[in-house]
């Protein structure tokens, strides 16, 4: 995937796990669904993911108290096994996420194309936090 010609937004973790867990984790809707939000207060009730390219994916991010929900979802262009998922999501912004292996940790590097109604650094920030959830619930099945 070569990102768009604006700016892109980039969000890394160091996560202490083999690149075979975070893959599984990154992947797997039974695991999708118990990191991917940003805050607390969120959850995701409902994920479905077929990966492969040309495969749909869907997440639904939703607010625990029940005030707001949506679908986060895409097509794969681009699946490579333990390595590298590129997909662009349904308004139509490119996302690569590679998985790195450092020895027995796995650096995950996203790669978006920022959206037009929120800050930057707000998206960053966003992004980065789920990436953080992420590591957070790998780290503590690992």
């Amino acid at each position: 995937m070569e990102p768009s010609d604006q700016t892109t937004i980039t969000v890394q973790i160091l996560v202490e796990a083999p690149v075979n867990k975070v893959w599984e984790n990154w992947t797997n809707p039974e695991h999708i669904t118990q990191w991917n939000h940003a805050s607390d207060d969120w959850y995701a009730p409902y994920a479905e993911n077929d990966l492969r390219k040309d495969g749909q994916f869907k997440t639904t991010m939703a607010a625990k108290d029940g005030s707001l929900s949506f679908d986060f979802e895409g097509v794969y262009t681009e699946v490579e096994n333990y390595t590298l998922l590129a997909y662009v999501i349904a308004d139509g912004r490119k996302v690569q996420v590679r998985f790195d292996s450092e020895g027995s940790a796995t650096r995950v590097t996203e790669i978006f194309d920022p959206e037009n109604i929120h800050p930057i650094e707000l998206q960053r920030e966003g992004w980065q936090a789920i990436l953080n959830n992420f590591k957070k619930y790998t780290e503590s099945i690992a």
